[in-house]
């Protein structure tokens, strides 16, 4: 039987029991997939005891993304790169550290066609979705408040020339804006894009489920462009886990429907 659970802080927002526990009946499996309000403090030793107990693996959100790299969790090379990890699959031994959010950008991208990318944001999310670009583009503009994750940036970015800009950089010019901060924080681009001259287009990938629409896709879509919401990305980077955590093959293209009906008919 499957034992799964999704930990961060906060996690009373998450969906991602509701999905995954979707997921289970879908493939006829029994398990059970809960939460688990955990704080970087409190993650190694809540850790230390699950490696006693029956536990399947894990979901990481904010902030614990790079709590596993403290706990020295083996990873893949892609995974080790971008400092993120927002899965653990416990393998008998110990944890097995990966990040599924690289593998969704990766499906996601492939979608988009794009000269000029910018990023909002410089944490697990943001470095998943730099990794994913790296053998897509030679540039990318990081859009954050803070320098103190740069040099995990650059390192996620591999060859890919990265520029650094403030908050109140406008986005415009972009065909490709990937969002990653939390709630509220790139309202004010939002507001700058809302002023720009000219209808708009390209297409923006939004992090944010809760709330949404962000004022900033909101904003994208009157322009004309192109939206992949927070539940897109939520469902994308789950068909991973279930695989993970099930250890079962299933059509994602079935799995990724019945995922986001359930999503947007549960949360609007």
């Amino acid at each position: 039987m499957i034992r799964a659970a999704v930990l961060g802080s906060p996690i009373s927002h998450s969906l991602s029991p509701l999905i995954h526990q979707y997921a289970y009946a879908i493939l006829g499996v029994e398990g059970s997939y809960e939460r688990f309000e955990i704080s970087e403090a409190t993650f190694p030793n809540f850790i230390e005891q699950a490696m006693d107990e029956s536990w399947t693996g894990f979901s990481l959100t904010m902030p614990l993304k790079e709590a596993a790299f403290s706990s020295s969790f083996p990873c893949d090379e892609r995974t080790e790169r971008i400092h993120s990890a927002n899965t653990l699959i416990h393998n008998g031994r110990t944890f097995v550290a990966t990040s599924t959010d690289i593998l969704a950008f990766d499906r996601l991208l492939a979608q988009v066609t794009f000269s000029r990318v910018a990023i909002i944001g410089s944490g697990g999310t943001a470095r998943a979705a730099i990794g994913a670009l790296s053998n897509l583009t030679d540039e990318v503009t990081v859009i954050q408040r803070s320098d103190r994750r740069n040099e995990l940036t650059l390192k996620a970015a591999g060859g890919a020339k990265v520029n650094f800009s403030a908050m109140d950089t406008r986005i415009e010019s972009f065909d490709l804006v990937i969002s990653t901060t939390p709630a509220g924080a790139s309202d004010q681009l939002a507001e700058s894009l809302l002023q720009a001259h000219g209808d708009g287009g390209g297409t923006l990938i939004e992090a944010l489920y809760k709330p949404s629409p962000t004022e900033l896709s909101k904003t994208w879509k009157k322009r004309g462009g192109v939206v992949f919401d927070g539940l897109d990305l939520l469902a994308e980077q789950a068909l991973d886990q279930i695989r993970l955590m099930t250890s079962l093959s299933f059509d994602y293209t079935s799995m990724r429907t019945a995922l986001l009906g359930e999503l947007r008919s549960t949360s609007h």
